[in-house]
């Protein structure tokens, strides 16, 4: 693997056309690795000589956001100047030149910004959800598996088992261990899919570490914010929702809410972090572990727009699909309001359609202009009305017969992020049974709670 990436910088010297295996813009560790081995696997396997370029989709400053990449590139000795980033190469230009090739892994939607690039794809490897309307017309390879690394394995072993080094091997049996929790059957994000490649893999090298051992030392890493600024903490793990001109961060912070809210100068970076981005809301879910390994999910909500930060507040507060069990906590600024949530089921995939009913309702109760700032004497009739409006609207609008609001692509994170298949399998498989049971449980569960009102 190593020598292949060192191959690879060597190829954008050279004018000629490039097949470029491109992950997703999260590029966490599942969208790196399989990006990597993808490539690598193409490149030995295709006989003519076309070259095959792993691009890692942030630019290179981004990276030691990443801890547990950093961290994994250092275990299986691949040094991170062998690697291309998105800003070391110039996607467009080569498009124009007519001389791209576009591949995309753990992933099937580009971003706005790479929409003329649609025509450039080729191929299609992911493992969530299709969205049909937004997906390249090309050849397309979907499945509901825990890590999108598994179908990468799946793809060499199948087709050229004998190319598998130990280096290539450690990287997806450590992604696919870390995006599937250990393979924890309780939590459920590895289908017997994932598990068949883990093994396998263990079976071809059996000096790989003992799964407890990598999954440990990359969750720490993963989780590890020492050294990180606020702004960082907020970059590190972030998704960004429009509507109507109004734009809300959505921060995944690994580390305590009363640790992360007693940061030095704490709301002095949030207001610097959300003008520099043009935010006019900040929601933090903050994410850690307790005595027992459970996760414990907390959030904070950042606005200093008074009918605004009420209304989102307001409505996070009274859902009931899902319910999300809000206690609040304690905050020395009226800017900052800061819960404890009762369901850790919710995870950030499933804040962001609450978020999004949040701001269609702010902006039908207020009737005012788009992107227009609130003043701070707003009545208390007026923030009823919108709360009132806001939960009915989320009663309804988001029942779990009906199809999720659209979404910008989310990255498949194991603990922040929801599972893929929380959707179900497409086939009546014993891992869609057991899926689909838990599903079953949790509409009956808000149907009843519903009936009563």
């Amino acid at each position: 693997m190593e020598d292949y990436l060192q191959g690879c910088r060597a190829a954008l010297q050279e004018s000629r056309p490039l097949h470029v295996v491109l992950g997703n813009e999260a590029c966490d560790l599942d969208s790196m690795v399989s990006a990597l081995a993808l490539a690598f696997y193409l490149a030995k396997t295709t006989e003519a000589e076309e070259v095959f370029v792993p691009v890692l989709n942030i630019k290179r400053s981004e990276l030691p956001l990443r801890g547990d990449i950093v961290f994994f590139l250092q275990k299986v000795h691949i040094p991170e100047s062998i690697l291309i980033f998105r800003d070391e190469i110039d996607l467009h230009a080569l498009h124009q030149a007519g001389q791209l090739t576009l591949i995309l892994v753990d992933h099937h939607i580009l971003s706005k910004s790479d929409t003329a690039l649609e025509e450039a794809v080729a191929e299609v490897l992911d493992h969530r959800p299709i969205e049909p309307k937004h997906c390249p017309p090309c050849h397309v390879s979907v499945e509901l598996v825990g890590s999108c690394a598994t179908l990468v394995t799946e793809r060499i072993l199948q087709g050229a088992p004998e190319i598998l080094d130990r280096q290539t091997a450690a990287l997806l049996h450590g992604t696919i261990i870390l995006d599937c929790v250990n393979m924890d059957l309780k939590i459920g994000k590895a289908t017997p899919k994932d598990s068949k490649y883990v093994e396998k893999l263990e079976a071809l090298f059996p000096d790989l570490p003992k799964r407890n051992d990598i999954f440990d030392s990359l969750q720490k890493a993963k989780f590890d914010v020492s050294g990180l600024t606020t702004e960082q903490m907020l970059r590190k793990d972030q998704k960004t929702i429009y509507r109507q001109g109004v734009k809300v961060a959505i921060s995944a912070i690994y580390m305590d809410l009363e640790a992360f809210l007693q940061r030095s100068n704490l709301v002095a970076d949030l207001h610097a972090f959300c003008q520099a981005h043009s935010y006019d809301v900040l929601v933090a879910m903050t994410i850690f572990f307790n005595t027992h390994n459970e996760p414990v999910r907390q959030l904070a909500i950042f606005c200093p727009h008074v009918a605004l930060r009420t209304t989102i507040c307001g409505v996070l507060e009274h859902s009931h699909s899902p319910p999300l069990k809000l206690t609040p906590a304690s905050s020395t600024h009226p800017n900052l309001h800061a819960y404890l949530q009762g369901n850790t089921q919710v995870s950030r995939k499933k804040l962001l359609p609450l978020l999004q009913e949040a701001l269609s309702a702010y902006f039908d109760s207020m009737k005012i202009p788009s992107g227009q700032p609130e003043t701070a004497d707003v009545s208390r009739e007026q923030v009823d009305k919108e709360l009132d409006r806001a939960s009915n609207s989320l009663i309804s609008g988001l029942s779990q017969d009906e199809e999720d609001p659209p979404l910008p692509p989310t990255p498949m994170n194991s603990l922040v992020d929801e599972c893929p298949l929380d959707q179900g399998l497409p086939k009546l498989s014993a891992e869609a049974v057991f899926e689909k049971c838990s599903q079953i449980s949790l509409s009956q569960s808000t149907t009843a709670s519903l009936s009563k009102k």
